[in-house]
């Protein structure tokens, strides 16, 4: 079941990215234009207090949780999305690329922001790039479709912001990404894992086609400090 993923915020904010862990030893978040995530140890029942201590009015967090949780004190509900989190355990998967994407750099930002905006692949702002290895494919001199990497945990790496713009679907972009960024994490000797909405039946189908297979249920909260 892999267990450090049962709290993946948490564990990327002590582990692979604790570079951009704000808050206390108690309770993490990342800044806003990173990621909207925020966690704290599975054992800490004052989570959430701790968090309310430590953000201001009006800021919004993401929290991730497999079990439904009820909405804390000083918090208002934006939004729940019940997920899925999917891992993929072929150690030995070498990438085959007929199609190289290209990397990402910041000079692609707000194309990339767009996209993530359109498409809603999850939430993306304009330092998530920050997270590393973001790789698209362009045409006609515009931002086709992209993937990267968000949760560094341990030694498992979570694909993300996979996603491609309406008027390009269909040219197999999103699995040769996919691909692409498997070969990357693998070959680092590291597990890739993901995320995807449980409701998204067409992207399941394209990572379960991959070799992903389905560890536990997610349920994600979008939470705003009173």
């Amino acid at each position: 079941m892999h267990p450090l993923l049962d709290n993946p915020v948490y564990n990327a904010l002590v582990s692979g990215d604790a570079a951009f862990a704000h808050g206390s030893d108690r309770a993490k978040y990342f800044d806003e234009a990173v990621s909207p995530f925020a966690g704290f140890p599975s054992d800490n029942d004052n989570g959430f207090g701790e968090l309310h201590r430590l953000l201001p009015a009006g800021r919004r967090i993401l929290y991730a949780k497999p079990e439904p949780v009820d909405v804390p004190t000083g918090w208002k509900l934006k939004a729940h999305i019940a997920g899925l989190q999917f891992v993929f355990e072929d150690a030995k998967f070498e990438a085959t690329p007929t199609m190289q994407p290209l990397p990402l750099n910041d000079s692609h930002i707000e194309e990339m922001v767009s996209l993530a905006a359109l498409t809603k692949p999850g939430p993306f702002n304009h330092r998530t790039i920050d997270f590393g290895s973001y790789y698209g494919f362009f045409e006609d001199g515009r931002l086709a479709a992209m993937t990267g990497q968000r949760l560094h945990v341990f030694n498992y790496t979570e694909v993300s912001a996979v996603c491609t713009h309406p008027d390009f679907l269909g040219k197999g972009y999103a699995t040769k990404l996919l691909e692409h960024q498997l070969g990357i994490i693998c070959k680092a000797g590291e597990i890739p894992f993901l995320h995807v909405r449980e409701d998204n039946s067409r992207a399941i189908a394209v990572y379960e086609r991959l070799g992903f297979r389905r560890n536990r249920p997610m349920h994600f909260y979008f939470l705003e400090r009173i």
